[in-house]
C-alpha cells in the first residue's frame, strides 16, 4: 500500500481532488491510539487512527493483518483507504463501520465463520515453517515475535512465552524463574501439535469485534498470525462477551478439534496475561503465577 506523507494527500486519493475533511470529531474507546470520525466534503465517513510518527508501524503491522484476515475470506474487516504520516503523526484511515442490530443469529454465525477462518489455507501468510507470520506485528502495545517455526510447541515458547517472561522478568524472584524454566520444557506434556495450522485474529477479546450495518460480526484490531486455533478461542473466554451459542456453533463446525481443550485454555491465555502484566502492571502477577504454578506441577 502506497503511504502517504500527509492526510491531506491521503484524503485526496481517497475522494478525489477536491475531497476535503470538513469535521473531525474524537472516538473514544481505545488506550494505544488517538481515533477519530471524518466528515469528508462529499459527506463520506472515514475513520482515522493516529499516534506519533513514530509508531507508524503499528499502523503497517495493522495494515497488513486486514489484509490476511480479508484474504482468508470467512470474517468481514474493515476496508484500509490510507496510512501515513502528517508532520510527528502516524495514521491509518479506513472504512467507517456502520453499526446495526445483531441478527438473531450473530453469534451462531460468528461461530461458524471463525470456523471457517481456522480451516482456511494458511501457506501464502508464513515462509519457512508452518507457524508464524511472514513479519513481527503487536499485541496490543507490546511487540509480538512472528518468527516461522515447523512446530507450533516450539513457536509458543518461543515467539509468545518466552518473550514474555523475559519482558516481565522484574516481577519475579529466583523460585519464579526456576519454575518457569521447568514449566517451558514441558510443554510438549500439555500442548499438542495441530493437524491443521490456523490463520488466527490474534487478539479476539470481546472489543475486538463489532456488528456491522448488516447484522453480522466485523473483526477490528488483529495481531494475526498462523498457529493453533485453541488460542484464539482462550481469548474468547479471557474477558467474556462471547455468547455460548458461538461455541457450539464453532465446535460443529471446526473439523479438526483435538479433546481437552478444557486443560489446555489457561496455558494459551498465560500469553495474554504476562502481555496485560507488561502492559498494564502488577495486578496481573498472581494470575501468572497461579498458570505457572498448576502446569508446572501437572
Amino acid at each position: 500500500m502506497i503511504e502517504y506523507n500527509s492526510i491531506e494527500d491521503a484524503i485526496k486519493a481517497i475522494g478525489g481532488e477536491g475531497a476535503e475533511v470538513e469535521e473531525r470529531h474524537p472516538v473514544s474507546g481505545g488506550d494505544i491510539n488517538r481515533a477519530y470520525m471524518l466528515k469528508l466534503s462529499d459527506g463520506s465517513l472515514i475513520f482515522m487512527k493516529a499516534n506519533s510518527r513514530k509508531n507508524l508501524d503499528f499502523f503497517r503491522a495493522e495494515v497488513l493483518g486486514l489484509a490476511a484476515l480479508k484474504e482468508a475470506g470467512a470474517l468481514k474487516t474493515p476496508e484500509v483507504k490510507a496510512v501515513g504520516t502528517d508532520g510527528d503523526s502516524a495514521f491509518l484511515l479506513m472504512e467507517a463501520v456502520k453499526s446495526g442490530a445483531r441478527k438473531r443469529s450473530f453469534f451462531e454465525d460468528f461461530g461458524r465463520n471463525l470456523a471457517a477462518l481456522h480451516m482456511a489455507d494458511t501457506e501464502s501468510f508464513v515462509q519457512g515453517g508452518r507457524y508464524g507470520f511472514y513479519k513481527d506485528n503487536y499485541i496490543g502495545a507490546g511487540f509480538q515475535k512472528n518468527t516461522p517455526k515447523d512446530r507450533w510447541i516450539d513457536f509458543f515458547r518461543e515467539c509468545r512465552l518466552e518473550p514474555q517472561l523475559e519482558r516481565a522478568s522484574r516481577y519475579f524472584d529466583e523460585a519464579d524463574r526456576k519454575r518457569q524454566l521447568r514449566f517451558l520444557d514441558r510443554l510438549d506434556r500439555y500442548l499438542y501439535e495441530p493437524e491443521k495450522p490456523s490463520l488466527l485474529h490474534g487478539d479476539l477479546w470481546g472489543g475486538n469485534y463489532m456488528c456491522g450495518s448488516d447484522g453480522d460480526a466485523v473483526l477490528i484490531d488483529p495481531a494475526v498470525y498462523v498457529g493453533c486455533n485453541e488460542a484464539d478461542i482462550a481469548m474468547t473466554e479471557l474477558f467474556g462477551g462471547y455468547d455460548m451459542s458461538f461455541y457450539s456453533s464453532y465446535w460443529k463446525a471446526y473439523k479438526y478439534a483435538v479433546p481437552g481443550y478444557n486443560d489446555r485454555r489457561d496455558l494459551y491465555n498465560l500469553y495474554h496475561l504476562l502481555n496485560h502484566l507488561n502492559l498494564f502492571g502488577g495486578s496481573y502477577l498472581q494470575s501468572v503465577q497461579a498458570i505457572i504454578r498448576r502446569y508446572e506441577t501437572e
